[in-house]
Order: C-alpha cells, then structure tokens, then sequence
C-alpha cells in the first residue's frame, strides 16, 4: 500500500453488516426456490463467498467473467466469458458483482442471462455508485452507496492490485488514479 494514497472507506464491520442485510434479503426472497448466484469474476469473488455463507436458503453458484475498465476508465466495451455455456433455463437467477458503476456490464450480462430463459433475473452488488450510470439500471440489491470514487480491497482492484486488502479503501490524488 505504500506506492498509493489510500484512505479507508469502509472498513470489515460496515462491510460484513451489509452483506448479512444482503444475505437475509435474498433468503427471504428466494426461500424455497433454490436461485442459481452468479459471481462475476474477477471482482465479486470475495463478496461472494461472503454472502452465499449469510443466506439462509438453499442456493447454487456459478461464475461468469466480465470486463470493461482499463487502468481506473470503463472503455464501454464489455468483454464476457462464460454466459452462454451457463444453463439458467427456468432457474431463478441472481447476478453478483462487486460493483454497479456505468451499468454497462450489469445490462449486458442481464441481457446476456435474459436469453437463456430463466424464471427470473435479479442483481446484486456490494457497492451503488448511481452518479456514474450512464444506462438505465438500479440493483435489486445492494449493500452500500458510494460516491464517483475509485475503490479498492475486498475483491475490487487497479490494474489487479489491492483485491487482498480486507476492508475497501479509496485511492487518493497522490495515488494511482480514481474512479
């Protein structure tokens, strides 16, 4: 951490009290229709094995690979791997990402998803930050809203960096880059 300036956003209590919200959230809803989470890697890997450990409900997991940034700026082109081998077919499916930002990647792979059938389609992310949407999404669920900042720890990295850091820290002006 010492080649950046980080400065604590959240920290592992406001972290784990959000996900066990989300947790609970999703087991009342999905109680007894067993829903199909799918993680999209690389970011929501550590958010993921979190959550599926609060839900009280039966579920399956599943993973899809999804990109758009390059360094701290989303190119708009969203690169996905593994949607279409995935069968979603009458599944009650919830989407698991990291982060909501531009909504780009979110409404591709909703879209990507959407064509398999499933009986539903929800999303779920750890971090809102609605200031940078650019198309037209909102989570079914969601842990914390965030303003435009960059963010890293807890899964989310620059460049692949950082996704150990326990709690999520903002990168500063002195650092690398921001959000």
């Amino acid at each position: 951490m010492s080649d950046a300036n980080l400065s604590l956003r959240y920290s592992q209590a406001i972290i784990a009290r959000a996900v066990a919200r989300l947790g609970a959230e999703i087991s009342h809803d999905y109680k007894d229709r067993n829903p199909l989470l799918v993680g999209v890697l690389n970011g929501a890997f550590v958010f993921l094995a979190d959550l599926i450990r609060t839900i009280e409900a039966p579920v399956e997991v599943g993973f899809v690979s999804a990109h758009s940034y390059h360094h701290t700026d989303s190119t708009g082109d969203v690169q996905t791997f593994g949607v279409q081998s995935m069968n979603v077919r009458g599944r009650h499916v919830v989407l698991v990402d990291d982060i909501l930002d531009t909504g780009l990647t979110a409404t591709r792979l909703m879209e990507l998803i959407g064509q398999g059938e499933p009986a539903s389609v929800a999303f779920c992310c750890l971090l809102d930050k609605p200031s940078r949407r650019v198309v037209p999404i909102d989570a079914n669920y969601r842990g914390l809203i965030i303003p435009g900042e960059f963010v890293v720890g807890y899964g989310l990295d620059l460049d692949q960096r950082w996704r150990n850091l326990p709690d999520i820290y903002t990168v500063g002006q002195g650092g690398s880059s921001d959000e």
